[in-house]
């Protein structure tokens, strides 16, 4: 079966930086996929390769068998992969219903579609309805994290990049990101997740891979890498 996602041998440099050290990746349709490394791996900089933001010099982002590496970030976008970045990144002069329109602009829906993601969104995010008028800035982090998410899925992608989902949130509303993560993958979309939080990451997912300093040391099913002594002591905190 042809995964949904796959990168093969990819090397992402910043600058002179060797960010990326020959990334192989696969990601199937219907899984939770995490990576999990400490900050400077390049957990973040593969999803930016992926998603056109950051500039592959060697190797191959593939999805659904077709090669993508370096097209632009809005075809991208438009071929069902959508990204959250890290820090939200939300339009925060905009209102929520602003936010999610523009985030409807690589589906070629048409309004009345366009309305009916919208309420999706909203039976999915509840506390976005209440905010519909307001401005972005003005919602709280978690919400935040919410708005950055919806307009993610209102281009109906097939793949969702997440990049730390829970970063900055209080652990109540934590544990409500990952349940939301969840949902949305039953509902049918691929995700791809960067997270600080190794363990709830690895809760929801089906696989990981663990990076270090731009490469794959490490890749197997969620539970046994909870169970492996390295992951446990590193990244799980355990002694």
């Amino acid at each position: 079966m042809t995964p949904l996602l796959q990168l093969e041998r990819l090397h992402t440099y910043y600058g002179h930086i060797h960010a990326l050290r020959g990334i192989d990746l696969v990601v199937n349709q219907g899984e939770i996929v995490t990576l999990v490394g400490s900050n400077g791996a390049g957990k973040s900089t593969t999803l930016r390769t992926i998603s056109g933001l950051a500039k592959a010099r060697f190797g191959n982002v593939m999805l659904n068998g077709e090669t993508i590496t370096n097209k632009k970030p809005h075809e991208i976008a438009s071929l069902g992969i959508g990204h959250v970045p890290e820090g939200r990144r939300i339009f925060p002069l905009l209102t929520v219903r602003e936010n999610l329109e523009i985030g409807a602009w690589s589906s070629k829906a048409d309004n009345r579609h366009m309305l009916m993601r919208m309420e999706e969104m909203y039976g999915l995010f509840p506390r976005l309805k209440e905010r519909v008028a307001q401005k972005g800035g003005t919602l709280s982090g978690g919400e935040q994290q919410m708005l950055a998410i919806a307009r993610a899925l209102m281009s109906e992608p097939n793949i969702l990049l997440l990049d730390e989902p829970s970063m900055g949130l209080a652990p109540v509303l934590v544990e409500g990101i990952f349940e939301i993560i969840q949902r949305i993958n039953e509902r049918g979309t691929t995700i791809l997740l960067v997270e600080q939080n190794a363990l709830m990451a690895l809760e929801v997912a089906n696989r990981g891979y663990v990076l270090q300093t731009g490469e794959v040391v490490l890749n197997d099913n969620a539970q046994s890498l909870m169970n492996n002594d390295m992951i446990r002591r590193v990244y799980l905190g355990e002694n």
